[in-house]
């Protein structure tokens, strides 16, 4: 109860202070632009993709005169529910959005799998290349003063919420324009004024302060709602339960969110989990299966969900069925409990941007050269951020007790004497 406590203190007093989404890199915006699909657009990656200041309006549930009806291919299923009708509306314009979206993301994860193999990135890092029509579709239906929070896999969850790809780069190198200032690095990204609570490192922990977030919004009235992501092996986590109790007893806004890439850290949900039904895990809590691999079916789910808590109605389970294409971190190389045929199965079968651009073809709302100008910019794009981070600044040494307290610590901490610290002297 008091880790909800404390993050829901957090957000009440953060609240006031926060504004819509800007980029962190605001001293770019006059760097020099190129031509994205037919437009000019700064040269920003979080710009580039749509998000920022230019992101545009979560799109609403209901079809505008230029929407077309587009049936989802795995219907969703609820718990304690009647699930929403399986189509989603969708637009040439708002499609190529969720195509170039997706399609950054893949590339930036592919570019930081090269860097950390390059040794630019150290330590932990957790790739979500496979899982991006999830957070892309999340974000379609999600209003700007909702509440993210998720686990360590966020490099996607950061941008989403409108970070810049230099930030998120600079951060995995440890530079110091990197969103945590480079002391965080894969697992520990945050941004205060896109309402991204983190990138968190233990796991299961970002649950309960996720019910606080939850608990903020209702506490404030602002119709805001939270959502917190968690991986199938998480949600067996007994905190999760715990969170899951306070918030169906208080009503309050939140939407659980279990990216369920059917693997866990080095074995298949079928041989950690019981039940494999995730959707249904908050028991006496509502829930709604989602293809996660469809960003359509993810928008359509995600509005329906946000609306059911938005309304009044309390939480909602969400179980979005994915896969991931990495290992579970780069240390894992994914195919000890898992053959390569399947995992290239799932690439040409199942691939969340394939099934984007198929639509957009066979629907003649692009063609193949239009396809291929956005790909080779995102590529552009990504080398961008890779150079901009590169060519940033070390970390003093001196920066290493810093950011470690708020405010002044005391004298002694479990025997040690801080007085001659770099913190103490400020």
């Amino acid at each position: 109860m008091s880790s909800i406590l404390r993050a829901a203190n957090t957000a009440l007093r953060h609240a006031a202070k926060i504004n819509p989404i800007t980029r962190s890199f605001a001293s770019n915006a006059n760097s020099g632009g190129f031509e994205i699909g037919g437009g000019s657009c700064p040269r920003t990656p979080s710009e580039y993709i749509g998000y920022g200041k230019t992101i545009p309006p979560p799109a609403s549930s209901k079809p505008g005169k230029d929407d077309v009806k587009i049936e989802i291919s795995r219907p969703f299923k609820g718990h304690k529910l009647e699930p929403p009708p399986p189509f989603a509306y969708t637009n040439p314009t708002e499609l190529l959005h969720l195509y170039k979206v997706m399609a950054y993301y893949r590339r930036f994860e592919i570019v930081a799998d090269t860097m950390y193999k390059q040794r630019l990135i150290r330590g932990f890092c957790h790739l979500y290349d496979g899982q991006e029509a999830i957070v892309t579709g999340m974000e379609a239906a999600l209003q700007r003063t909702d509440s993210v929070i998720t686990a360590y896999r966020d490099h996607c969850h950061q941008l989403s919420r409108g970070d810049s790809g230099e930030s998120v780069m600079s951060e995995l190198m440890g530079k110091e324009p990197g969103c945590s200032r480079g002391k965080g690095g894969s697992m520990h990204m945050y941004l205060e004024a896109g309402r991204f609570y983190g990138g968190n490192g233990i796991v299961g922990a970002q649950i309960p302060l996720g019910a606080g977030l939850a608990f903020a919004h209702k506490f404030k009235k602002d119709g805001g709602v939270a959502v917190a992501a968690m991986g199938d092996g998480a949600s067996n986590q007994g905190q999760v339960y715990e969170a899951a109790n306070m918030a169906a007893l208080w009503k309050l806004p939140m939407i659980f969110l279990v990216e369920n890439n059917e693997y866990g850290m080095g074995t298949s949900t079928k041989r950690s989990s019981a039940s494999t039904a995730y959707y249904t895990r908050g028991d006496y809590i509502p829930g709604l299966w989602i293809d996660g691999m469809d960003v359509l079916a993810c928008k359509a789910g995600f509005q329906f969900a946000r609306e059911w808590c938005a309304s009044g109605k309390g939480p909602i389970f969400i179980e979005a069925q994915t896969y991931r294409y990495h290992g579970h971190s780069m240390s894992d190389p994914g195919v000890s409990y898992r053959s390569r045929e399947e995992v290239t199965a799932v690439r040409e079968g199942r691939d969340c941007i394939d099934k984007v651009k198929n639509l957009l073809l066979s629907k003649g709302w692009v063609d193949q050269a239009q396809l291929k100008q956005i790909d080779k910019e995102i590529r552009i794009a990504c080398d961008a951020t890779v150079e901009f981070a590169k060519n940033s600044k070390e970390l003093d040494k001196d920066e290493m007790f810093t950011d470690v307290y708020r405010g002044t610590p005391p004298p002694f901490i479990r025997t040690v004497d801080f007085r001659n610290s770099v913190t103490m002297k400020q």
